[in-house]
């Protein structure tokens, strides 16, 4: 089945276009040419507005490209050419923003990499992109010393060194502007962002300003952003949600960017409260999170009225407690990946209380399908693979033919979601195909057991994994974190499932602690840890 999201009469016109080697898909009819094109009017447009806070830094739109325009300048003048690959190992901060927005201006594409990875994977990505610039953090000079190899790289750029030292960030800043950004198709890739390799080797996405723009322009419609934006980036804008989501979308829109370096909930309050934040996204534990400070009422996050959520689901009392604290914000699930540069299918935020388990309808340019193991579509509320397709969907795999071949099938992108579409188009993710139990031939989604269990109010969280078992294959073991105040016991969490859930899914047994579950640096979830703490604890 497809579907996609019915506009309004004031929605922006649409079309079929053909793109990437013979795609068609449904695009804005009218949109910018490019990421650049759109950073660039908002500077003309109001330089004197501010465009970037980090900490006690404060820089206007017109600081901001004084600065970008600068560090593209430097970066040419090393040898930089359009569509070289210059790497960021930075955390957040304005160095990132900045040396993202200056590799764009030369035509160069951005491959961000995350500051949690060790030297080997960092090593393995920049020679698989043959990236010539690297840009990294002083305090990860040990990570970078140990990553081997790699032929292409020509220069490396070191922020928070001594800004006196040829390779320091500050000499790049210290160039004079570049006269004129380069000119760009909007299907010239400007950013390639890595998977994160949970099986075999990451691959490179490869995202264009066709994609990040319609994402932007998706963003804008269906969370009712506009260029008083003040966006917070509290994820790693290392990731796709940090680097298009909230950094692209914000700046894109011509907003006011708020990067947080660290993210922790009780310096998150103030900060929100101080610099009048309106709009981010986070993961459902990071609002918990929140919603755990004693003195949370204490500040006004009045202006706070767009929180964007995804990667697992919002616990219904998580949200009717936000509602309380904030009548004004408006939740919306934002379901998409990486290849999709982001969002395929958003909810409407007066619908996330009414339809917690769905992830959204598809936006205007988005197609979803649920697909059988055959490829063929499947009905409403079949469950099937979900296969995305669009102008965000990226282009394919760098360097990786038999992947792209593989995961891209007439425009589509294999998710690997299993999930299904109701006949009013909502659509559900039940659960990754690797994460789908198998007890005894009958199939069960680990989502519907979280959800389930997230009902009761002493849990904070929980997470499935199959449990091997020698006759029936798997069965039903969850982890669950408890409130701090809370000590219930797993016979009563198995007996609460019970009244909700048929025979087969409810959990058989159970790890209880107070202890947050995993997490990555981007607040996924780490099941393959649970999995591994589960088989330690069976040996």
């Amino acid at each position: 089945m497809t579907a996609s999201t019915p506009t309004p009469t004031t929605a922006p016109q649409l079309r079929l276009e053909t793109h990437y080697d013979q795609r068609v898909m449904r695009c804005f009819a009218e949109r910018p040419n490019d990421v650049i094109s759109m950073w660039q009017q908002a500077a003309r447009r109001q330089p004197e507005a501010e465009a970037l806070v980090c900490g006690a830094q404060r820089l206007s739109w017109a600081q901001l490209q004084d600065q970008v325009l600068r560090v593209a300048a430097a970066l040419r003048a090393r040898g930089v050419a359009k569509g070289d690959r210059v790497a960021l190992l930075l955390g957040n901060g304005p160095e990132f923003v900045i040396a993202s927005y200056a590799t764009m201006a030369i035509g160069a594409v951005v491959v961000p990499l995350s500051t949690r990875d060790q030297s080997a994977g960092i090593g393995y990505i920049l020679r698989d992109c043959e990236a010539v610039v690297l840009v990294h953090d002083a305090a990860l000079g040990a990570v970078v010393a140990g990553m081997g190899e790699t032929p292409a790289l020509r220069h490396q750029v070191v922020v928070g060194g001594a800004p006196d030292a040829a390779q320091a960030f500050a000499q790049l800043l210290a160039h004079a502007p570049l006269p004129q950004c380069e000119a760009l198709d909007e299907e010239d890739l400007a950013m390639l962002v890595y998977t994160s390799g949970t099986t075999g080797f990451p691959k490179g996405a490869m995202l264009t300003h066709l994609g990040i723009v319609h994402t932007i322009l998706h963003y804008a419609q269906a969370l009712g952003l506009d260029a008083s934006v003040r966006g917070c980036a509290v994820v790693p804008l290392s990731h796709v949600t940090g680097l298009v989501a909230l950094m692209a979308v914000t700046l894109g829109l011509g907003g006011t960017l708020v990067v947080v370096p660290h993210f922790k909930a009780a310096e998150m309050l103030p900060l929100a409260a101080q610099e009048r934040i309106s709009f981010t996204i986070m993961v459902p534990a990071m609002y918990q999170l929140l919603l755990l400070q004693e003195n949370y009422r204490q500040h006004d996050l009045s202006h706070w009225t767009v929180g964007g959520f995804g990667g697992a689901p919002m616990p219904p009392e998580t949200i009717d407690r936000l509602a309380q604290w904030l009548p004004g914000l408006r939740l919306s699930n934002c379901y998409g990946a990486t290849e999709t540069t982001s969002p395929v299918a958003v909810m409407p935020a007066q619908l996330t209380r009414t339809h917690l388990a769905s992830v959204g309808l598809a936006l205007p340019c988005a197609d979803i399908a649920v697909m059988d193991d055959d490829g063929r579509a499947l009905p409403a509320d079949e469950v099937g693979e979900l296969w995305l397709k669009g102008p965000m969907v990226a282009k394919g795999y760098w360097n990786n033919p038999p992947a792209t071949q593989e995961n891209f099938v007439d425009g589509y992108w294999r998710s690997g979601d299993v999930g299904r579409m109701d006949a009013q188009g909502f659509v559900y993710v039940m659960d990754r195909r690797k994460d789908m139990l198998n007890r005894g031939g009958y199939k069960i989604f680990s989502v519907e057991v979280e959800n389930a269990l997230c009902e009761h109010p002493d849990v904070l969280e929980a997470a499935v994994v199959a449990k091997p078992c020698p006759v029936l294959g798997e069965r039903v073991h969850v982890f669950v974190t408890l409130r701090d105040d809370k000590h219930t016991e797993a016979e009563a969490l198995r007996r609460f499932c019970a009244e909700r859930l048929a025979d087969y899914k409810v959990p058989e047994s159970f790890t209880v602690s107070h202890s947050l579950l995993p997490r990555n640096a981007n607040g996924k979830l780490l099941k393959r840890v649970l999995r591994q703490e589960l088989l330690a604890a069976q040996a």
